[in-house]
């Protein structure tokens, strides 16, 4: 029959001819195959489950590829070029129907993700058009105006352009975003997508339904049980076609996925058989569709033994080490073993060989599943590393790292890691030094030279090892000999190398370089660029003195960085740093190591003692060699101690100024509605009591009074006139009376003289808004200016356009002023901006309030689908002085959209957190409460993602202890938040008057309870997390608004404790003294302190240090550390446990233990010394006396498991032996073949028995007996290949028939 037509014909005519000529999807390219079929290039969809695995391999960055290049496309490598994401778990075959699909076969996340990133990609590109027409165009107006009026024209045009793309770019991806977030449909898979069109894509003319499509559209009405058994009934034909077979096992599959139960209640002698007879098929395409069929009919572990009883390993086997040709039926095959993984206790019913065969292919460079077969391994090797020992899995990952061709090698890292972090498992690596070869590409001269892309891989894969404990602690083994080595590689004379190193420091320490980097690398003096300095401070961290009081912001990711810089200093980065300096030919590198120099003194008097950064300050060394050597060599380590003096000096302007530049943008959010408003006049440079015969000159000047085209105004000039002479009311009056300066001023930006209003939304063009809030505040400032301000037409004008967009006005135009179109693409909305600098006085509030514009706004929140204007309306307005403002804010809180909502509470955080900040214009000290109680009705919104960010910003209020106690005096109701409510009421207890409001709830008792039966450990994890997350570096990506979050903390810092909030206070510490949990915390670290079996006891012990650390970092904990003497054994777990990452959590507790100053004094008489700020207070870097103490390892010398597995395996790797002479050489020969050296003459003994006597290899006992030496010792794939394709092919069908009869007469 059949089945080229029909509505939904299973099998494209495309298909048919593949099936017909016998032809693999490798023999022919994927866009003729579907450009003949669709009559595009299109992406195939058989491709959709090869990405679906292929996205399994991606650990490095976006986009990257994991296939070897210079290869053939197939259906599997193609993929794995063109992979759009990483996937942020390893993934898996499909878990079962029960997740609504497979795994492996789902489009949906994975087109999603795809999307998203060509999105993406799309917009950073727009990104950069529209940033380079903005330079180009503030280039051309600083130019003559009629000389470049048409480059202007087209600049305009073209950002115009971008503006707009840019703008449905956003909406895309935040559409995208969303509709990833809804339940996805289950997706078809490759086999689905080659084996049976969809009938929106198929060429079909013929209107009769097939009888494959008449199974699936009954499966709504009948029992899937009978249409289980009419499928299998239908596979019993023999003699059909291939596409008839496929078409069943799709059939079946969609059965699965649609009933996830069924396979549960399988007739397995019946379904087995089946299965069986598709798996010993001819064709390649009915053998991949038999391994989809069984990996979907996986339930347990005992379906697995069931499976395994068919005999499946060896038809695993078979399949696995085929040539190319059958990519897809290696594929399924692949996916078929990596879905043992999925099921519980799964990978113990990986047999041996299996394993053994996965490795050869992992060892086979060129075979296009190498990646997915290194990645298999991996896993497996983290869920039990015994197999993979025994199977010889260690090799090819170990040579994976050397070799740095797979870019997923900080993920192989990352397992090795795993595996070195308990002594038990630490055992099961031969060696123990298995990563120091990422060490090996800059410390071998032979490497160096002409290997920049294995530079460049393993400095990622340093900066991944380097980051964690177990990897510190394997690179500082041997007395530190990787990290000096690495060091010493600076003064090996390749730039590459010294370049990459450079680069690695920067990002290990975690130095951001300030932004003038690029300018001081290319060679710019640094009075240069130290105003720009100024003007772009960095965002580098700064702790404030609420952070010390409140004791809540230890950075973990700080202390980190302050121990490696400990062991990088002790180890001569300093000195090798000035050698490099000295040495080196290349200016831009001696800038880079100047800088990073510069950067690691810094660093080193912020992190680590005195006593340690005391010595580093002076560089003495460079100082002697200045006075010993000769003139030449004493005036370039002179110049060094200069240029380094310098680069100091330009760090701490800028320091300063990112002080400065924090303190504003924490009193406003950054937004980029409002980011054209300044928070607060800059100083003029131009003085208030000028000349009065000096001002005309300036006011001429200006060009303001002899052209009324704005373009060639000096707007640089008018700006600092108004911010300066013309505050002076004698000045504004002269302006005003005397020149037309002010009306043609006032006239620019009036709406219906078209030119503000007409002016083109660019960067260049936002000096006139801000030009334009300077002016409203300098009129506020004197009588004149003001009489000056209401009698103008300007406000009168506004007014009318708002009205524009107010319904209840009456007032209407065909073109608004406030369109979507003209407040995107013009400065229209900059008014905004304008009025908000009226908001911000009372008298610019009156103003405001003669032409109705209150009204106005009310009625604007109201208007829907104009969310851009109630944004622009919200971010500009002042709202620090009590009046109608605020009312209508609070209507935006309560009464519009989710969207609306949530960004008009995001701007309740500037006036929240005012008081800490210092009180800003017209705020008082008490401004802050009416935000706070408005944060507070928040809490109560519908929408869990307002309450959410509500909770934040309360959360970060109560850093002041004053705020904190008014927001425990409105008494907010948190009980319906869960979990989103408690790090808000954890910080209420750090005030007796919280103690007492939570005390009445019942609360501190009931989760004081819960920290101690449970959430204790689970902090452990939150702690790990976080720590992982901040030393994760992911690739920056454009935000949308979906993407704006505010954090209650940051990332590396530690999370809110119960205990520590608790013991805030008096009432506390005695409530935690009665409990005797802290007892029971100490208690547990006495007796489990050498714990490195039971992973349970192990978080336990975790969970107690970090609990006994946050009670030692208050100053009210310090009696509790001095009762019972817990100081000690931490520093006992510290120097002597035998887990690493138990270790690094001693380490963490020791420094918040140092944060008290009681804490710190016992800490001293320990010997351990920490790092303090000016005032003498402790940041909780702590070091040890000596740093080898840390870090030594009994466990490392110890007998590994290792070498007794492999010495019981070679006393297991016997020769098979036979009583036929013939038989016992052929087995013989076969054992010789994994010997490099006998291979050749093996094979070329088996071929001369096999042309004589040729019916041996038609035993099914003599291919048992190879299959057992194939488990047992390790070949190459090509080797496998021969001996396999030595036998028969009917030999398999002839043990697999003969063992399912067995097993179907045992049943």
């Amino acid at each position: 029959m059949s089945q080229s037509n029909g509505p939904a014909s299973s099998v494209t005519p495309t298909q048919n001819n593949i099936f017909r000529h016998a032809r693999s999807l490798s023999h022919q390219g994927l866009g003729e195959t579907y450009g003949a079929r669709e009559g595009t290039y299109a992406p195939p969809r058989e491709g959709q489950e090869a990405r679906s695995l292929a996205n399994a391999l991606i650990f490095g960055p976006r986009g990257a590829s994991l296939a070897p290049s210079g290869q053939p496309p197939s259906s599997f490598s193609s993929d794995l070029k063109t992979v759009p994401t990483p996937r942020a778990a390893t993934p898996r075959a499909d878990l079962g129907s029960a997740t609504g699909g497979d795994y492996f076969g789902t489009e949906g996340a994975i087109s999603s993700e795809r999307r998203q990133h060509e999105l993406r990609d799309k917009i950073n590109k727009e990104t950069k058009i529209k940033i380079g027409s903005e330079n180009l165009l503030e280039a051309l107006i600083s130019k003559n105006a009629k000389q470049t009026k048409d480059q202007r024209q087209k600049v305009e045009s073209e950002l115009t352009s971008s503006n707009r793309k840019l703008q449905e770019l956003n909406f895309q991806l935040e559409d995208e975003i969303e509709r990833s977030k809804r339940p996805a449909t289950p997706g078809r898979d490759r086999l689905s997508g080659l084996f049976q069109a969809s009938p929106l894509k198929s060429p079909i003319r013929d209107e009769r339904p097939s009888q494959d499509q008449f199974f699936l559209v009954e499966q709504e009405s009948e029992s899937p049980t009978f249409i289980l058994d009419e499928i299998l009934q239908a596979l019993e034909s023999e003699g059909m076609q291939p596409d008839y077979y496929v078409d069943r096992a799709n059939s079946l599959v969609e059965l699965f996925k649609r009933y996830p139960t069924l396979k549960y209640d399988l007739a397995w002698p019946i379904f087995g058989l089946r299965v069986q007879t598709m798996l010993l098929s001819e064709s390649r395409e009915v053998v991949a569709a038999g391994y989809r069929v069984t990996r979907h009919a996986i339930a347990d572990r005992k379906s697995l033994k069931t499976i395994r009883g068919l005999n499946t390993d060896s038809l695993v086997i078979l399949s696995l080490i085929k040539d190319s040709k059958a990519s897809i039926e290696r594929e399924q095959a692949l996916k078929f073993v990596r879905a043992f993984l999925d099921v519980k206790d799964g990978i113990k019913e990986l047999s041996n060989a299996i394993i053994r065969t996965v490795v050869s292919i992992a060892e086979h460079h060129e075979d296009r599943l190498r990646n997915m077969c290194l990645l298999t391994i991996s896993e497996i090797l983290v869920r039990d590393p015994a197999i993979i020992v025994t199977g010889g899995g260690i090799a090819p990952l170990a040579n994976a790292l050397v070799e740095g061709s797979y870019h997923g090698s900080e993920s192989l890292a990352m397992n090795f890691l795993h595996l070195l972090d308990k002594p038990q498992q630490r055992g099961y690596l031969p060696s123990g030094h298995e990563l120091d070869s990422a060490f090996t590409p800059f410390t071998d001269p032979l490497t160096v030279h002409g290997h920049e892309e294995r530079l460049k891989s393993s400095a990622k894969l340093l900066a991944a090892i380097l980051k964690t404990w177990p990897g510190l602690f394997t690179a500082v083994s041997k007395n530190f000999s990787a990290i000096r080595s690495l060091l010493q590689s600076l003064q090996c004379p390749v730039s590459i190398a010294r370049d990459l190193i450079l680069d690695l420091l920067f990002d290990i320490l975690h130095i951001q370089p300030p932004t003038w980097t690029s300018t001081f690398l290319a060679g710019r003096r640094l009075t240069t660029y130290g105003r720009v300095a100024n003007l772009k401070a960095d965002n580098t961290q700064v702790h404030s003195k609420a952070d010390f009081e409140g004791g809540s912001s230890f950075s973990l990711m700080d202390h980190f960085t302050a121990l490696l810089l400990a062991v990088f200093v002790q180890c001569g980065l300093v000195v090798a740093l000035s050698d490099l300096i000295e040495d080196t030919d290349d200016s831009m590198l001696r800038r880079k190591a100047t800088l990073l120099l510069s950067e690691v003194l810094k660093l080193a008097d912020r992190c680590l003692p005195t006593t340690v950064s005391a010595n580093l300050q002076a560089l003495p060394g460079l100082l002697e060699e200045s006075i010993r050597e000769g003139e030449q060599e004493g005036s370039i380590s002179c110049g060094m101690i200069y240029q380094i003096d310098s680069v100091n000096r330009t760090l701490q302007r800028s320091s300063l100024a990112s002080k400065a530049q924090q303190s504003a943008t924490a009193a406003r959010q950054v937004d980029p509605n409002s980011s054209s408003r300044p928070s607060e006049p800059v100083k003029s440079r131009l003085s208030v009591d000028i000349d009065e015969l000096h001002f005309p000159s300036l006011l001429l000047e200006t060009q303001v009074l002899t052209t009324a085209n704005y373009l060639k105004w000096k707007w640089d000039l008018i700006n600092d006139l108004i911010e300066g002479p013309l505050l002076n009311s004698k000045r504004l009056e002269q302006s005003v009376k005397a020149s037309k300066f002010m009306k043609r001023l006032i006239g620019f930006f009036r709406p219906f003289k078209y030119k503000f209003s007409d002016a083109r939304n660019t960067k260049p063009n936002q000096r006139y808004v801000r030009t334009g809030c300077a002016l409203m505040r300098t009129l506020l400032q004197n009588q004149e200016g003001i009489a000056y301000l209401t009698e103008s037409k300007l406000l009168r004008q506004v007014a009318e356009c708002l009205a524009q967009v107010d319904r209840t006005s009456g007032l209407t135009a065909t073109q608004p002023l406030f369109s979507p179109y003209r407040v995107s693409e013009t400065l229209a909305g900059g008014y905004f901006a304008l009025l908000g600098a009226l908001s911000s006085d009372p008298k610019g509030l009156q103003m405001i309030e003669r032409w109705r514009m209150i009204n106005m706004f009310y009625h604007i929140v109201e208007v829907d689908g104009r969310e851009d204007l109630i944004r622009l309306l919200l971010s500009n307005m002042d709202f620090s002085l009590d009046s109608h403002l605020r009312v209508m804010l609070s209507k935006a809180l309560t009464s519009c959209q989710k969207s609306v909502r949530i960004y008009s509470t995001r701007q309740l955080r500037k006036y929240a957190t005012s008081s800490s900040q210092g009180p800003g214009p017209g705020m008082s000290q008490g401004s802050c409460e009416w935000a706070i109680r408005l944060l507070v009705t928040q809490l109560y919104d519908p929408e869990v993602q307002v309450c959410e960010i509500a909770v934040q910003i309360l959360e970060e209020v109560c850093n002041q202890r004053a705020q904190l106690e008014y927001v425990v005096r409105c008494r907010p109701a948190l009980d319906h938040l869960g979990a989103i409510g408690a790090p808000l009421l954890l910080r209420f207890l750090s005030t007796s008057l919280g103690y007492q409001y939570l005390h009445g709830l019942d609360y501190i008792t009931q989760e004081m309870d819960d920290w101690f039966l449970g959430r204790n450990d689970a902090y452990v994890t939150l702690v790990e997390a976080s720590l992982s997350r901040a030393l994760m570096v992911l690739p920056e990506q454009p935000k949308s608004i979906n993407d704006e979050q505010l954090q209650s903390q940051e990332y590396g810092t530690v999370p809110p404790h119960f205990y520590r909030e608790l013991t805030r206070t008096v009432e506390g510490c005695q409530l935690l003294r009665d409990s005797g949990h802290f007892d029971a915390f100490v208690a547990n670290i006495q007796d489990n302190w050498g714990e490195h079996k039971d992973s349970e006891t192990m978080l336990k012990l975790k969970g107690s240090l970090w609990a006994v650390g946050n009670v030692g970092s208050m100053e009210l904990g310090a009696s509790f550390l001095e009762a019972t003497d817990v100081v000690g054994w931490v520093v006992k777990i510290a120097k002597s446990s035998e887990v690493m990452t138990i270790r690094g959590t001693a380490f963490f507790v020791l420094g918040l233990i140092s944060r008290s100053l009681h804490g710190l004094e016992i800490l001293t008489e320990h010997g351990w010394t920490s790092a303090t700020d000016h005032l003498g207070r402790s940041l909780g870097y702590c070091l040890p006396p000596y740093l080898q103490d840390l870090f030594s390892m009994e466990s490392l010398n110890r007998p590994r498991p290792a070498d007794q597995m492999q010495a019981s395996l070679r006393r297991k790797q016997m020769n098979v032996l036979d009583d036929d002479p013939i038989q016992a050489r052929i087995l013989s020969l076969a054992s010789d073949l994994g010997n490099t050296v006998l291979t050749k003459k093996a094979a070329s003994d088996l071929f001369g028995i096999k042309s004589k006597a040729p019916e041996l290899f038609t035993s099914v006992a003599l291919f048992r007996k190879i299959m057992l030496i194939l488990e047992k010792h390790n070949f190459r794939l090509p080797v496998r290949r021969f001996l396999i394709d030595l036998f028969d092919k009917a030999v398999m069908r002839q043990m697999v028939l003969e063992e399912v009869t067995d097993m179907t007469t045992t049943l």
